[in-house]
């Protein structure tokens, strides 16, 4: 008998159980985490949101959906709490578990999809990922595009395939991680004749994103520094090294066990590739994985070839290489000393995953007391005739333009500083420092 063929009774309830504990686990772990960096472009900007504001990019990325999301939250729970932010990412964090089991389920058999969601759920190479509610940008184009290769499954039909295409802009509209699922719905309709027809449904997606890059979608900011023509030759090191990053993620581990896990990963997908022919699926995928970090690349690639690796890339990749080695574990046998052995490799993976989490979630958390003692600055120094009306109190941590912007926020939204007294006492006398005018005492 081989895992494939094994069944487990209830397994998407036990799916559904563990994203609900795992996400309850990460909420108490970011409970006194705070609106960081790129956040704050949203929120200062929010008051001036028009219709039109939903379709500027953030980057180069389109954001309509994650906007739509902070609007809603701004209006509501406003800026005193960020448990609500927090639980929308993990809502969807969570949904990815479920579509990932959901979707091997039907390849590779329970086993494997128990398997392969409980990985994903404590992916602690992953961090920022999870731990960072304004990341609901990638996850939520994962969970769309998950969506999608799941509808792609069923029976054909206009019902469907509208499902699909939805979805499709959906994850698009999430961020351009979104275009990355696109090329994999495209691929797997592409390589299926009687299903190729069905591609002129994704054609008013790809007209919509066209028009919309070129009226709107260029004025992005651009990365500093720009992208240049080196990064032709450093793209490929950036995907060798990023695809490499997200295959060790998913063992909790990283650096230089990257290149291991990579060849590792490589040879479980060409061994089972020889022994069956790969469906559509499974090709689609593998492109999708590898054209997602060159054309990151393209882009990315002058601030090195290791930034591939960051946590919020490795989330992306190992959910690609869940969905191709997937396929390769429903061959493993399942009986014996191989059932335990099985077992405790997912078990120790999980664990290392989760212990790295809980790592990074402590090194932000020093962070989130450093942000805690700009904002108590901010608030200190407000109506101070010092007050400079430049940069705020600390830009490698909370990003403003002017504190004017800030205090307009918080009047409308309410006030996210932490309560009294300070902690960390070096980081507020900085901020106090940064926040006045040179020569004004």
């Amino acid at each position: 008998m081989t895992v494939g063929g094994a069944r487990v009774r209830w397994a998407r309830l036990y799916v559904i159980a563990a994203a609900a504990l795992a996400g309850a686990g990460i909420l108490l772990l970011t409970k006194g985490f705070n609106f960081y960096l790129d956040e704050w472009d949203f929120i200062l900007n929010a008051p001036d949101w028009t219709w039109s504001s939903y379709l500027l990019p953030h980057n180069e990325h389109l954001t309509l959906i994650p906007r739509a999301i902070y609007a809603v939250l701004l209006n509501t729970a406003g800026l005193r709490s960020y448990t609500p932010y927090m639980a929308v990412l993990l809502l969807l964090h969570g949904l990815n578990a479920v579509l990932v089991f959901e979707l091997i389920r039907r390849r590779a058999g329970d086993v494997v999809g128990l398997a392969t969601a409980a990985l994903l759920l404590l992916l602690g190479a992953g961090w920022e990922n999870l731990l960072w509610a304004f990341q609901i940008t990638f996850v939520g184009s994962v969970t769309c595009g998950l969506g999608a290769l799941l509808l792609l499954q069923q029976a054909r039909s206009a019902r469907s395939l509208a499902g699909v295409v939805a979805l499709t802009a959906a994850s698009i509209s999430f961020s351009g991680i979104g275009l990355f699922f696109a090329v994999v719905v495209g691929l797997a309709l592409a390589l299926v004749p009687e299903r190729r027809r069905d591609l002129v449904w994704l054609a008013p997606v790809a007209l919509a994103f066209l028009a919309w890059y070129v009226t709107v979608g260029r004025g992005g900011v651009q990365p500093n520094p720009p992208a240049s023509p080196r990064n032709l030759l450093i793209a490929p090191v950036y995907a060798v090294w990023g695809m490499g990053e997200a295959a060790a993620g998913l063992v909790g581990e990283g650096g230089w066990f990257g290149p291991v896990a990579l060849v590792l990963g490589l040879v479980a997908v060409g061994w089972t590739w020889w022994r069956r022919r790969p469906d559509p699926l499974a090709l689609s995928v593998a492109a999708g994985l590898l054209s997602f970090y060159l054309v990151t690349g393209l882009t990315r690639a002058q601030f090195g070839y290791d930034q591939s690796g960051a946590g919020r890339y490795v989330y992306v990749g190992a959910v690609f290489w869940l969905l191709l080695l997937g396929d390769a574990a429903r061959a493993l046998p399942w009986r014996g000393t191989w059932r335990p052995a099985l077992v405790a490799c997912v078990f120790l993976a999980c664990f290392n995953s989760g212990a790295l989490l809980v790592e990074f979630a402590a090194a932000k958390t020093a962070q989130m007391q450093r942000e805690g003692a700009d904002l108590q600055a901010l608030d200190d120094a407000r109506g101070d005739p010092c007050l400079t009306a430049g940069p705020g109190p600390d830009p490698q941590v909370l990003q403003l333009a002017r504190p004017s912007l800030y205090y307009r926020a918080v009047d409308r939204y309410g006030d996210p500083a932490p309560p009294r007294p300070v902690t960390d006492i070096a980081a507020y006398a900085a901020a106090r420092t940064n926040l006045e005018r040179s020569g004004c005492r």
